[in-house]
This record gives structure tokens, C-alpha cells and sequence, in this order.
């Protein structure tokens, strides 16, 4: 790139905001910033909810909700929740887990949360470096006499080896779940994400790219868990003043159900627009060293709300956490995601007991995997600055590197 300036208007190390020049982003990028549908329809809910006095309590928007998810994933059931998280929570409790859950470590750290929270103690499991999904093999090393379940992630939205965990829990008498929070809209073959094991939860928080503000949802082809499911979000009410059972408080509210409505109507629009930076970003950053934008949805059957990049220590002129940096003085907030591993955070890393087991590939991709932004929020003019950061900054690796040297030293 030499001297010639940049669309991110940058000619010599000085330029970067780093090491003082102006950002390149003056309004901040993010990884998941919300995509927002069409606002007047969303008013258009408010009036009429409003209109019917009737705000949360399983009212007419929440069931709509739930039958559009139900239909889209092919499932007899769909049970709407304030937020993934709790949706956890309660499936553990409707399927009456006691003792321990099979997790990947590759996970943002709700995952292991939700099962702690209500007393199921987390193993963790190594994933595939290609995949970056459990791998049935060390799910089968982890597997003991107290596992009462085993829990997927369908990471980036790509899906788990489903039928692999499948046999592992079929041998092991245990339940399957997956946290589906990041494949809404993915399938596996023809199979939508949602319609596997004994449930899946969905995240509809604002960062995913179908949002309801907050919020999530079970899906289930169980109409018993489905029933208990439904207990357990509402108290335990199974009528009018008639607790059958100890519960919490996971409803969703007619609001973040209208919101949800309003997302999926969009829902194409916005797998297009991902799709278009997705290979946007493969295109312009192709050419760079020790940079791989890994491939996601070969079959076309994803969402593509997530822009993955490894960095490859070996060829790449700056370590990961450098060019996150770098990317972050500039207005470009990428995420290095999910560092450093579920395993090395609290309360995990200080148990005694069980002895941490050697998560190899975990450990080496949380030093590698870097988020990019993308989502309607951003353009392709947006990507192709982006790429110039990043070429630019691998041009003078070893020159920002030996700044950073010396500025380390210095402090």
C-alpha cells in the first residue's frame, strides 16, 4: 500500500489512531449493532396492544410470535422467554437436571452460566478446529455417571454434529439441548435448527440479527416438556390462582413480541444484506497474510450474522489481540470472541474439583478468532475502509509492532 492514502485516510503508522491520528470510524462500528425493521409497523403493535390493555400474560402478540417460530423451524411447540439465558435455566428444570452437563468452553459464558445458576455444574469440552462445534469425541471422554445432560452450541450459526450427539445421548439414556442463539434461520441439510434433540433455545437478544429488544425462545416437538415448560415461565400457575409446581418468571412481553414479529418480516432482507458482507469481506481480505475469513454455509442455508476471521500467528505480521487494537482506536469495535474460553473465567477457573481437563483447541482458538461488524448498520463503503485498516496495518507490522515494543517498555 506504500504511501498512497487509504479510504481510511491513512498513510504512515502516525495516521493511526493508535499512535494519535484521527479515528477512521468517527461513529463507532459494532459487532451487533441491532437491525432495526420497519418502525411504523412496530407502532402499529404498540397502538393496537395498547388499545387492548393487554402488555405481557401470554397475550394475542406473544402467540403469534410463538407460531411463527413454531412454523419457521418445524416444530409442534415454541415457548417465548424474556431471554435465552432463562430459557436455559428452565429447560434444565423441566427436564429435572441433577449433577453435571456436558458444554463446550467455546461459548459465550451464558452457557455455562444458566446451568450453575441453578445448581448443574458445567463440564467442559473441547471443540473441532474446523467446525469450532463440540466434538463427539471428547464429548465421549467427558461423559461420566453423573452427566445429566449434554448441551451443543450451534457456533456462528453452523450446525452442531447432530446426529454424532444424537448417539452419544441415546447410548448415555441423556437429554440432548442446544443453545441455538447464534442459528436462527440455519439448517442442517434440509432440517431447520430448532426441530433437534429434546429442545433448542433461541437468542433474540438486540444483537442477534432477528431481534425482539430482549428475549428468546424454546422450541420443542415434546408436548410434555412443552407443558412443563409452560409451568415453569409462569410461576407454576396451571389456572387461575392454581400453582401446580415451583416456577420463576420468564414470560415474554407483548412489546419485545411485536418487535420479534416485526424482525422476522424483515428476516430476508436482513440474510441478504449479512450475505452481501459476508462475501464482501472475503473478497477484500482474501489477499492478506495469515487472514482467513472462514467459510460459513457452503449450502447457502445460514444467516450470516457473523463475520468470523482467524488469524494465523505463523503468517500474519501482527498478533490478534495488535490488530484488535488497533481496529478498536480506529471506531471499529471487533470482538475476540470467546476469549479466553469459558474454562479460564470465574467461577471456573478457581474450582478445585472436578481437575480442569486439556482443552487444546479451545485455548488456540481464543487466541485466533476475531469478530468483524456487519449487520444493516453496515455498508459496503464501511467493509471496504475496514479491509484497508487491516491491509494497511499488516503492511507495517513490523513497524507498529516495534512502536507497541517500545511503547510497553516505556510504560
Amino acid at each position: 500500500m506504500g504511501s498512497r492514502t487509504s479510504l481510511a485516510g491513512k498513510r504512515r503508522i502516525d495516521d493511526l489512531a493508535l499512535f494519535g491520528g484521527p479515528p477512521a470510524f468517527p461513529e463507532t462500528l459494532h459487532v451487533g449493532r441491532p437491525n432495526i425493521g420497519s418502525s411504523t409497523a412496530l407502532v402499529s403493535h404498540l397502538r393496537k396492544m395498547l388499545r387492548r390493555r393487554w402488555l405481557t400474560n401470554y397475550g394475542p402478540v406473544v402467540q403469534q410470535f410463538e407460531r411463527r417460530i413454531a412454523e419457521l423451524v418445524g416444530v409442534d411447540h415454541c415457548v417465548a422467554v424474556c431471554n435465552a439465558t432463562l430459557g436455559l435455566q428452565v429447560v434444565g428444570k423441566a427436564l429435572a437436571l441433577v449433577g453435571e452437563v456436558v458444554v463446550p468452553a467455546f461459548t459465550f459464558v451464558a452457557t455455562p452460566h444458566a446451568f450453575r445458576w441453578v445448581g448443574i455444574e458445567p463440564v467442559f469440552c473441547d471443540v473441532d478446529l474446523t467446525s469450532h462445534n463440540l466434538d463427539p469425541a471428547d464429548v465421549s471422554a467427558c461423559l461420566s455417571s453423573r452427566t445429566a445432560a449434554i448441551v451443543g452450541l450451534h457456533c456462528w450459526g453452523q450446525p452442531c454434529p447432530v446426529p454424532e450427539l444424537e448417539e452419544l445421548a441415546r447410548r448415555r439414556s441423556v437429554p440432548l439441548i442446544f443453545d441455538a442463539a447464534h442459528a436462527f434461520g440455519c439448517q442442517l441439510g434440509r432440517r431447520p435448527v430448532g426441530s433437534f434433540g429434546n429442545a433448542e433455545v433461541f437468542s433474540f437478544h438486540a444483537t442477534k440479527f432477528v431481534n425482539s429488544f430482549e428475549g428468546g425462545a424454546i422450541t420443542t416437538s415434546d408436548p410434555h416438556l412443552a407443558r412443563e415448560l409452560r409451568l415453569l415461565i409462569n410461576f407454576g400457575f396451571r389456572g387461575y390462582d392454581d400453582v401446580a409446581t415451583l416456577g420463576t418468571n420468564a414470560k415474554m412481553s407483548e412489546i419485545h413480541a411485536a418487535m420479534g414479529l416485526v424482525s422476522l418480516d424483515y428476516m430476508e432482507r436482513i440474510v441478504l444484506h449479512n450475505r452481501r458482507n459476508y462475501a464482501a469481506y472475503r473478497r477484500s481480505l482474501a489477499h492478506l497474510p495469515g487472514i482467513q475469513v472462514r467459510e460459513l454455509f457452503p449450502s447457502g442455508h445460514g444467516n450470516y450474522q457473523y463475520v468470523v476471521v482467524e488469524l494465523d500467528p505463523l503468517h500474519c505480521p501482527l498478533s490478534r489481540d495488535s490488530l484488535l487494537a488497533i481496529l478498536h482506536a480506529e471506531g471499529v469495535l471487533a470482538r475476540r470472541y470467546f476469549s479466553p474460553g469459558c474454562h479460564r473465567m470465574e467461577p471456573y477457573v478457581s474450582r478445585v474439583t472436578p481437575p480442569p481437563r486439556p482443552l487444546p483447541n479451545t485455548d488456540l482458538l481464543v487466541q485466533r478468532v476475531l469478530q468483524l461488524p456487519t449487520g444493516t448498520a453496515v455498508s459496503l463503503i464501511d467493509i471496504a475502509r475496514i479491509a484497508e485498516l487491516i491491509a494497511f496495518a499488516l503492511d507495517h507490522g513490523e513497524e507498529i509492532r516495534a512502536r507497541l515494543g517500545a511503547e510497553q517498555r516505556l510504560s
